[in-house]
């Protein structure tokens, strides 16, 4: 049975694409077979497990506007479990071109109906906006995984992306969840982190994950290589953090 998780949040610099890259590694590396989509006109998760953006023949692009099956858009990539659907900067005009499609939040769940029974995991990475693109990850979800920084304003728009979310849930996917709440740039040398982390357990519980993803070098120089930090630095802190970020995921799964 295949888990389907959207990383979002659409604050900038929080470590999404980062999550992104490293637990869909994880994963795969646990031997669990895992997609990952890239929905960001950035790419940066594409250029993350080392693709050149610019020379993809076929992208989430052409998926999402039938210009391709998804099975032509799939890449594999250098984990052996683990496959990526890319994107590049023709992204962001998809969602003027859908704006007229019928059903146009519902055109990535049915697109991935085609192959999601090829894979454990799919992970989907958001841009960092709540428009078109996210609605269409959220509805083809089972749940929502968000990356918060360790920082001073970390809770700020959440409620905005928390509506959207209810929203979604109530209008066009009811069995959508929040799968948990990760915290990352986490720097044990400062009080400010320690005290971010309690206030947002203490208002989210059990939601956040007992794994906290720290600031770490090998973690910010690996995208720099096209590797994940598990391919990179397998020793590093970072990686051994989204290794046990994979495991509690898969935890989650099998409760």
């Amino acid at each position: 049975m295949v888990k389907k998780i959207t990383i979002v949040n659409q604050k900038g610099g929080v470590g999404k694409t980062t999550t992104a890259v490293n637990l869909s590694a994880s994963l795969a590396v646990l031997g669990k077979k895992t997609l990952l989509i890239d929905t960001d006109p950035q790419g940066n998760a594409t250029s993350g497990l080392g693709f050149v953006k610019h020379e993809l023949k076929f992208t989430i692009y052409e998926v999402l506007t039938g210009q391709c099956d998804i099975e032509e858009a799939i890449l594999n990539t250098d984990i052996e479990d683990l496959h990526l659907i890319g994107a590049n900067v023709n992204l962001a005009g998809a969602t003027v071109e859908l704006v007229d499609v019928p059903d146009r939040e519902f055109i990535l769940k049915n697109k991935l109906r085609k192959v999601e029974d090829d894979y454990e995991y799919i992970l989907i990475d958001s841009p960092p906006s709540l428009g078109l693109i996210t609605i269409n990850n959220l509805v083809a979800s089972d749940s929502v995984l968000i990356p918060l920084q360790c920082e001073y304003y970390a809770l700020e728009g959440m409620s905005e992306l928390l509506d959207t979310i209810y929203l979604v849930q109530k209008n066009l996917n009811p069995h959508l969840k929040l799968e948990g709440i990760l915290m990352t740039m986490f720097d044990r040398r400062t009080n400010l982190s320690k005290q971010v982390v309690e206030e947002v357990r203490s208002y989210f519980g059990e939601k956040v994950y007992k794994t906290v993803i720290p600031r770490n070098v090998k973690l910010g120089e690996a995208p720099s290589f096209g590797k994940p930090v598990v391919l990179y630095a397998p020793s590093a802190s970072g990686a051994q953090a989204y290794l046990e970020l994979a495991k509690e995921v898969i935890a989650h799964g099998e409760e």
